[in-house]
């Protein structure tokens, strides 16, 4: 009989246990999912446009999906009774609990296609110059900056045959590049102002320089851009994007679309040879008629996709394409850095689109 109280006892107290776990069982599982959907779905987004990137070298169409809803269906289960056996035994009947607990988690996740007029629209559009200056007044480097964003200058060209399908002749670069390292310099010293005046939208940059080395680098500066300083070696600049408006102590700048910046990264991609060989991707070449090698140019200097034919096991992303892998490998941390930017870029730009369409429904059993 006393064996059969202490089964008793048991019940009820596992009884008081499994209501206190229900009681709680909601927050824990928020605790051990939230992390787990918000890595799966940033990894998924960062591999569709790594994909993407990869895509447009080939020539073959680049496609968005945005992860629209996630929606987890969670239910708890569990089940109490006794079971009892007759034993002939001097101990006599035996009473035994029977216990068991459920969880089950059915996610609905909702994907919605990235289309419509909007969305060409925002995606074909010029990065704007207000965008442009708060990037690089948040911590981004202007070098990384200007070297995507910027396609011309003045009469400094980079790579505008590069904003599309690969060219087959090297594109203008060079003295862009030149310009790109000055600028930093003189911004992380402290000699380059950017911002608006009062009630004047349009964005002017401050030159100034402290002493003769200074004096020495502005001037090459001024060279590049077309600006002289003044008696007390400063030159105020004003932006705009007019290129048949170009007016003294104006600085002209066309930029580049996040398409054209897609395909200014995809260009520097290590593609396999016997897809070279196959055809499948242009190959451009420099003006001796070689091979051209596209890490030189602003973007392909801080950006590099490589592939393998098997899977990297050092790759920060990687995606399977065309029977290869394709990856960022992750001690790179420059080109990991302009994935990055380009992803912010790309929220800029597609932000405040507002999608429509049919969007694609997938319950996870």
């Amino acid at each position: 009989m006393l064996h059969q109280l202490k089964y008793i006892l048991t019940l009820l107290l596992l009884i008081i246990s499994l209501t206190g776990c229900q009681s709680s069982f909601g927050p824990n599982i928020v605790k051990e999912t939230h992390s787990g959907y918000n890595s799966a779905i940033a990894m998924t987004l960062n591999h569709q446009m790594l994909l993407n990137l990869v895509r447009l070298k080939y020539r073959d169409e680049a496609y968005f999906l945005k992860v629209n809803s996630v929606t987890a269906s969670m239910s708890f289960s569990g089940n109490l009774g006794i079971s009892s056996s007759l034993d002939l035994a001097p101990a006599g009947n035996l009473i035994k609990p029977d216990i068991g607990v459920g969880y089950t988690d059915r996610p609905t996740i909702t994907y919605q296609p990235v289309q419509g007029e909007d969305f060409l629209k925002n995606v074909l559009s010029g990065i704007s110059l207000d965008a442009i200056m708060v990037l690089t007044q948040s911590g981004w480097s202007i070098e990384r900056v200007f070297g995507l964003c910027v396609e011309k200058t003045n009469e400094l060209f980079n790579a505008p045959s590069a904003s599309g399908p690969t060219p087959t002749k090297e594109p203008k670069f060079r003295k862009f590049k030149k310009l790109l390292p000055l600028l930093k310099h003189q911004i992380d010293q402290g000699n380059i102002e950017m911002g608006s005046a009062n009630n004047d939208k349009a964005i002017n940059i401050l030159f100034k320089a402290h002493d003769d080395h200074e004096i020495n680098e502005m001037n090459e500066l001024g060279a590049l851009l077309g600006f002289n300083l003044d008696q007390n070696n400063s030159a105020l600049i004003t932006l705009n994007t007019n290129f048949l408006k170009q007016e003294k102590n104006h600085l002209t700048i066309r930029t580049r679309s996040i398409l054209s910046i897609m395909f200014y990264l995809s260009q520097n991609i290590d593609i396999p040879i016997e897809h070279v060989h196959a055809g499948l991707v242009t190959i451009t070449k420099n003006h001796q008629g070689e091979i051209f090698d596209w890490s030189h140019t602003p973007a392909g200097s801080v950006f590099k996709i490589l592939s393998s034919r098997e899977k990297p096991e050092n790759a920060h992303l990687a995606i399977p394409y065309r029977d290869y892998w394709y990856y960022i490998a992750d001690n790179d941390l420059k080109s990991k850095t302009t994935f990055m930017l380009l992803k912010q870029l790309f929220d800029i730009q597609s932000g405040q689109t507002k999608f429509s369409g049919p969007a694609l429904t997938i319950p996870v059993r």
